[in-house]
């Protein structure tokens, strides 16, 4: 490993010219846009309909994987917070091969997120307004919405995790109107007539996969890590501070949607519009809206984090370097922003939300692994940057804990999804070494 001394150099380095002002509740706020997207609003019943009875085990098992991964990010990210996130974790810890390998994971899922959920945005329209299905004004809309939030991000750190920050709030509030007016139709003995009582089904892989696809996203906010402030504190408040209000929120979500609707909640595909649906049907408007809402900010969020990770590739010589241009007045990662719309609007015009939600979990899964060895590696070799860091008892076997569940998780998937993610990672080491060739052959000329 690196000396300490050095590690720090670099990653300081790294990120010269941006702007450290993001604090613990804006930075929170990123993360929680991030995790809670569209995935809340169907979950519950996708979850019914494949895990059926056993359905609140599964989401528990699925949350306490998600709670190790959480601890072994908050320590790496209160060692090395840095530009590019989980890359920059598994580059201090093992080198710069496995660490450009765990970025690539990092932005592919990403995008591959954003086109998926912005194909549920634009499916969503659609379904309220059936002339906007069509072709032409579903492609407007993936288009517009990306265009909208690929704006925001440019104009400034500051300006979007401010905007953000706001919009967490306002789209919170149709899940918390749900929790509220659910839970009190059922303290008042509104519940459903029919339980949940069939068995799980074969497609209880995917479920468990699209389970953690909702539960996923921390490490594209922590790619702008490099623009926080007092980073080795803020970074692991910020984590822990948004995983387990998210946590305990989807698990209240479950609940009362399981109650209200009990074997309605199979096969819907806006269980909590429906379930509120159940106690007067007026109350699915705001919850349809919620969905649509919770959708576009998550977009927003995404191109948050996730152009960092291209911007910090090109700063470390692994990319062209414009990709690592600053605007001179925004002082944004402009270039690196617009490439990931530019991909994320081709995914969303070529795939379905189902596929590229499934493809980007996958990708996720071995990118988690690593950053929980790197935690462990990290502490170490002592390795601290920017302040004190954070030390989790019993790290180690928390590590494992969560590397064990990730690989059940890749096992879940079909051979074909396993195959796909097998060429990623190949795909991935080869270009590590085709850049530096490229490199190593501009630098002799």
């Amino acid at each position: 490993m690196a000396t300490r001394a050095k590690i720090a150099s670099e990653e300081q380095s790294r990120d010269h010219g941006l702007l450290r002002a993001m604090g613990t509740f804006t930075f929170a706020a990123a993360i929680t846009n991030e995790v809670v997207g569209s995935g809340v609003y169907r979950l519950p019943g996708v979850m019914a309909t494949a895990a059926g009875t056993v359905a609140p085990y599964a989401y528990l098992a699925c949350l306490i994987a998600m709670g190790a991964i959480v601890l072994c990010f908050s320590e790496a990210g209160s060692r090395v917070p840095t530009s590019g996130g989980p890359y920059g974790y598994v580059e201090a810890a093992f080198g710069p091969m496995p660490g450009f390998v765990a970025g690539l994971l990092v932005w592919f899922s990403s995008v591959l997120a954003c086109g998926g959920i912005a194909v549920a945005l634009a499916d969503t329209v659609g379904s309220a307004f059936p002339a906007m299905a069509a072709a032409v004004p579903h492609t407007a809309v993936v288009v517009a919405v990306l265009g909208l939030m690929t704006f925001v991000n440019i104009i400034g750190v500051d300006v979007a995790s401010k905007i953000l920050g706001l919009a967490t709030m306002i789209k919170l509030v149709p899940l918390f109107l749900f929790l509220i007016v659910g839970g009190g139709a059922l303290f008042a003995g509104h519940a459903a007539a029919s339980p949940i009582t069939n068995p799980p089904t074969e497609s209880f892989g995917a479920a468990a996969i699209l389970a953690i696809f909702a539960l996923t996203g921390m490490e594209t906010p922590l790619a702008a890590s490099g623009e926080v402030r007092d980073p080795a504190r803020t970074v692991p408040r910020a984590l822990l501070l948004a995983m387990i209000s998210i946590g305990l929120l989807y698990i209240a979500v479950q609940i009362v949607a399981q109650q209200l609707l009990g074997a309605g909640l199979i096969g819907s595909k806006a269980p909590l519009a429906d379930a509120l649906g159940t106690i007067d049907p007026r109350w699915r408007a705001p919850l349809l809206a919620g969905a649509f809402g919770s959708m576009l900010i998550w977009l927003g969020s995404d191109l948050l984090g996730a152009p960092r990770v291209l911007f910090a590739f090109a700063r470390d010589g692994l990319l062209p370097s414009f990709l690592g241009k600053v605007h001179p007045r925004f002082r944004t990662p402009y270039v690196a922003i617009l490439t990931h719309f530019v991909l994320a609007v081709a995914l969303a015009l070529t795939g379905t939300f189902e596929k590229l939600a499934i493809l980007s979990t996958l990708a996720i899964a071995p990118l988690y692994m690593s950053v929980c060895a790197a935690a462990v590696k990290l502490r170490r070799g002592n390795v601290a940057i920017l302040g004190k860091p954070l030390t989790i008892a019993g790290l180690p076997v928390i590590a494992a804990l969560a590397i064990l569940s990730m690989v059940g998780l890749i096992g879940l998937a079909k051979l074909e999804e396993q195959a796909a993610l097998a060429v990623l990672l190949i795909g991935g080491v080869l270009l590590y070494y085709l850049m530096r060739f490229l490199r190593g052959r501009t630098t002799a000329l």
